[in-house]
Parts: C-alpha cells; structure tokens; sequence
C-alpha cells in the first residue's frame, strides 16, 4: 500500500507539476526515503521542508541524513545555524549533536569541545540534567553523563537518585549504582520493587557472588546510617533470599515482624520459599514462630499445619519414603488435631493426615471415613471443601472405588466451572476414563483441558492426552492399551509386582508394541521406588538408546540424570546428561530445570543456548 501511495504521489508531481504537492505530502515522501535507507532522496525533500518546518522531527532526519552521506560541512552548517536559533534551556543538547558531528568524522578535540561547552550551559532542573545525560548516554560517553549529573547536584538539583543508578552501573560503578539505589530507597521507599528488579537485572545476583557481596556490605551501611528506616531491614531478608540463604533472611524476617508488630505474613512467605528451595530447617523455623503467636494471629492453623508438612516432604524425599517417620507423622497429626479440635480452621490438618494413612500406611478405610467427616463439617470454606473432595476422590481411585471418585469430581467441575479446581477435577475425571479403558471420552475432556488457565494441570493433560493419541487413536488393537491402562492404575494404587505382571503379559503377546517405550519407563519408575537402581538404569537407558526420537526419551534422560546426581553422586556423569537434554531436547519440559542443575554442577554462569 505504502509502495502505492508513493507511485500515485510521483504522477501527480510529474502530471499535475510540484505545486500540487502539499508540505505534508513532502515530508510523507522524506520519512519514507528516510526509514528506508535512501539518504540521498530523503535530503531532497528536507532540504526546502526545513526552511519553512524547523521542528525536532525535521531537523534530526536532515542531520542523521548528512551524517549518513558524510556531507561534514552542510551538516556543521545546519547544526550551528541551529544552535543560533536555539533557547538556552536546549542548547546544551545542541552542543551534543555538534560534538557527535565532530566524532563522526574523527575530529576528537573539537567533539571534546563541544560537549564542555554542552555541560557548561547546563541549566539549573531535573529534566535539563536528564536530557543532557541521555544525550550523552545515547553517544556512549558515560563520562559525561556522569559530569553531568555531578554539575546538576552542584546546582542544586539532586532528585535523580534512579536515572544516576543506572547510569553507575552501565559504567560498571556498581558500589555506587548500590550507593545510589539505596538512597533513593531511603527518600522514596515506595521504589523497592523497581530497586529490587534492578539490581537484579544490573548485577546478575544469580551468578555473580562478587556483585551480591556489595550488595550486603551497603545494605548493612545503610541499616547503620538510617536505623529507623525499615526498607533496609526489608531489603535484607529480600537479598539473603536471593542468595538462598533463607537462615539469616529468617533473622532479619523476625527481628522486622517484632518491630512493626506483624501478624507473621513474611514469615509465612519466607517459610514457603525456604521449602520450595529444600531449606526445610529454615521452613520449619519460620513456621514454628507464627504458630508460636496463638490461635490470635490469622496464620496461626496454617503455620501448625505447615510445620507438620514440612516433615512430610522431608520423609517423602528419600526412595523408598520413610515408612517409620510417616507412622510417627501421622500420630503427631492426630495429636495437633486432638490439642485443635477437628473444625473448620484444621481442616486442611485433617486431609493431610488422611492422605499419609492411605497412601503411605495403608490405612485407606480409616482415611475415608476422616475426609467423609471434614465434608460434614459445618461452615466449611467452599473452596476447602473442594479440594477435599478432589483428595478424598483420589482416595476412592486408590482404594478401588473409581466409580465414587469420578461421581465427586463431576460435583467440583458443576460447582468450579471455569476455575483451576474445576479443572483439576476435569483432569481427574478423564483419567479415570483412561483407567477404564474409555479412552475417546477421556481425549475429549483432555482436549479441553490443553488450553488450562493453570500450567501444571495443562502440562498433565497434554501428556495423558498425547499417550493416548500414540497408542491408541492409530490403533485397531484396544487390548494393549486397555492392559497398559490397567498397569498404569495399579502403579497409581502402588501394587507394583501386579503392574509389572501386566506389562510383561502385554510385551509377551504383543512384542514391538508402540507402548514398548510407556512400559519401560514405568518399569524403571517401579524399579526406583524398590530402590533397584541398576534395573532403573538399564530402563531408562533403553529408551534413551532405542526410543530416541518418541516423547518419553527427555523423561528417561532426566530420570537417568536424577539417579546419578542424586542417589549415585557420579557428577560427572549427571552433567553429562543434563548437557544431552539441553542440546539434543531443547523444547523439553524439564530443559529449565536441567538447565538450572546444570549450572549448578559446573559453575557455568552462561546461559548455554543449544
């Protein structure tokens, strides 16, 4: 349309003679010269529009253009003809452009000239000194730039604490971007976040120690030249959390919740990140002070429950999961509950106690009958009720009862249509069709789910969704599928010796089979929970070597990663193995953190792009 126009313009000059082509048409055909490289052309025009059109807009084509063509002496001309012209508040910038004329054509002293002259003009105000540093910055003279907020102070203007931030660390001054950053806190804390972000992005807190470690001493400096100004104190527990040392975050945590007389929300907060990064004595410490606050703080059911959990992760980790420390767990649940009362408020205590009763005790009948009691309830949080539902209906799947999970997952989907509990139960429900062999229903209920608000759900489903998809939609055999279905639920139920038996009938009759790669990744998977890590290795390596190119060969690459790194300790060979996914499984789902372990093992700060 553009290339159009431009034609329909040039008949009318050539037909209808230049003077029917209006300022506004000229400066249309300039800019699009201009925007295209044609320096020469745009010129032309700009030559007559600036006589009459001396706008910013204008003049910075004309010069960019003249710079481009190497025509020195025209463009001296222009910009000092435009320094004449010019308010005084804007002839600093001026002086810039003439400098920058001069270091175009390799005249340094006078481009030196120039931007002194620049600076000397520099009137009083934070906008001037902005400007006049921005044009500097854009010329990659920081020096200047930094004079020039210098000479802005000693005129009395000293509002640009965030502007001269980041102009220290662009010169790779960061004790003084800290210096700077800091001070802006102390006048205008409501820049914390942006400070935060920052110095994260400036100073690469991740990989470079050295850059943390001037973080921390200006903090502590800070804390001592404004003792009652609680942003550094804040800014502590935001700095050792990134150096994921969350025990010295806990100090600062606490000492600021007892100072301003909180209700424990940070350390709340903080004890999430601390289990979520495997710090479970910090997570547990966290906890212990809120719960220590009394049923009065709004945290206080929360935190007891948190504390008990955070021992569950810890004895869940190990393969296989300590049976001892859950049986004592669940004892320590049962007691909290007795010394709490079964109510509304512990009703997330409740469901975590009946889940180790029936997944790790085998205890599954006294398990529902607790969850069928928190459903009793009364006043029970509609949301809390759901996700109660959703654990008691993943119990029924263990105990047999599937039928019964999938009637109170359909009541979650009617009651949570469109929101992330509604598809959690969606999710459950089609998998329970899968267990039963309807596997055209359950892609359909997956399809939908594939577009999942909530990540975590949709990853789920599209991996349910695309076993089936292989194994069964190309198919005219169901009986495989409905074997391999079957096995995958007794894994569910952790009856393992009878899935294996499934999935060796299944290989035996149908030798080859498409799923061959689904049945060995389940059996290293069974041969991990028995600690037989020689046979997980021998499965997982089979897919890698033999199923290189279907979708579970990054899952059994990370599994094998997994074994070695954390059972074996052979780094070296972990390494090895975290590399092949990045490089050979680039759009794997566990790319990001292979990546991240990956760093971690080597040192390497790099990005490491395949």
């Amino acid at each position: 349309m553009m290339a159009f126009r431009i034609l329909i313009l040039l008949l009318v000059a050539t037909f209808g003679g230049a003077n029917c082509i209006s300022a506004q048409t000229d400066l249309e055909l300039a800019e699009f010269y201009y925007n295209e490289g044609s320096y020469e052309q745009a010129r032309l025009y700009l030559v007559e529009i600036y006589k009459k059109n001396k706008t910013n807009v204008v003049y910075q084509m004309y010069y960019q253009s003249l710079l481009a063509m190497d025509e020195f002496e025209e463009a001296e001309d222009l910009v000092k003809k435009r320094l004449k012209r010019t308010h005084k508040n804007s002839k600093s910038t001026a002086y810039v452009d003439l400098g920058s004329l001069y270091l175009h054509f390799g005249m340094p002293e006078l481009a030196r000239e120039s931007f002194d002259e620049a600076l000397n003009l520099l009137q009083p105000g934070q906008s001037q000194a902005i400007r006049l540093a921005n044009a500097f910055i854009k010329l990659d003279e920081l020096d200047m730039a930094y004079d020039t907020y210098r000479k802005a102070q000693s005129l009395g203007t000293t509002d640009f604490h965030y502007q001269f931030a980041n102009l220290q660390g662009m010169r790779r001054d960061y004790e003084g971007m800290v210096e700077s950053f800091l001070e802006l806190l102390h006048k205008t804390p409501s820049y914390l976040r942006t400070v935060q972000n920052s110095l994260n992005r400036n100073l690469r807190l991740h990989t470079e120690p050295g850059n943390g470690e001037i973080v921390r001493v200006e903090l502590l400096k800070a804390v001592r030249n404004y003792p009652d100004d609680v942003i550094f104190p804040e800014m502590l527990v935001w700095y050792f959390t990134q150096e994921k040392d969350f025990a010295s975050a806990f100090i600062h945590a606490r000492a600021l919740d007892l100072r301003l007389k909180e209700i424990g929300i940070r350390l709340m907060e903080l004890g999430n990140t601390s289990a979520a990064n495997d710090d479970l004595e910090t997570a547990k410490k966290c906890y212990g002070y809120v719960a220590s606050k009394g049923e009065g703080t709004p945290y206080f059911y929360t935190a007891r429950n948190e504390l008990l959990q955070v021992r569950f992760h810890a004895l869940t980790k190990s393969i296989p999961s300590d049976f001892v420390g859950l049986t004592e767990l669940a004892a320590d649940y049962a007691a909290s509950i007795i010394d709490l009362g079964a109510k509304p408020e512990t009703a997330i205590m409740l469901k975590n106690r009946a889940h180790i009763l029936a997944f790790y005790l085998d205890r599954g009948e006294e398990a529902m009958v607790i969850m069928e009691e928190i459903l009793e309830l009364p006043g029970l949080n509609k949301r809390v009720a759901a996700a109660c539902k959703l654990e008691l209906g993943d119990i029924y799947v263990f105990e047999d009862l599937v039928w019964d999970a999938s009637l109170l997952f359909s009541q979650i989907i009617l009651d949570f249509k469109d929101d992330p509990l509604g598809h959690e139960a969606k999710y459950r429900n089609a998998r329970i069709s899968y267990y039963t062999g309807d596997f055209a229903w359950a892609q359909t209920q997956l399809d939908v789910l594939k577009a999942s608000t909530s990540k975590l759900i949709s990853n789920d489903a599209i991996d349910l969704s695309l076993l089936i998809t292989d194994n069964f939609n190309l198919d005219t055999i169901f009986e495989p599928m409905e074997m391999f279905a079957r096995a995958d639920l007794l894994i569910m139920q952790r009856r393992y010796d009878e899935a294996v038996i499934t999935l060796d009938t299944l290989m035996e009759v149908w030798p080859g089979h498409a799923l061959e790669d689904e049945i060995l990744m389940i059996k290293g998977e069974v041969a991990l929970q028995k600690v037989e890590l020689d046979s997980a290795i021998l499965f997982f390596q089979e897919v890698v070597d033999l199923h290189f190119d279907d979708i579970t060969a990054d899952d059994a690459l990370y599994q094998l990663a997994l074994i070695y790194d954390n059972e074996l300790n052979d780094l070296e060979k972990a390494v090895e193995l975290y590399e092949k996914i990045l490089f050979e499984y680039s759009g794997s789902l566990f790319a990001i953190e292979a990546r991240k372990r990956y760093r971690e093992l080597t040192g390497d700060t790099n990005q490491l792009q395949p």
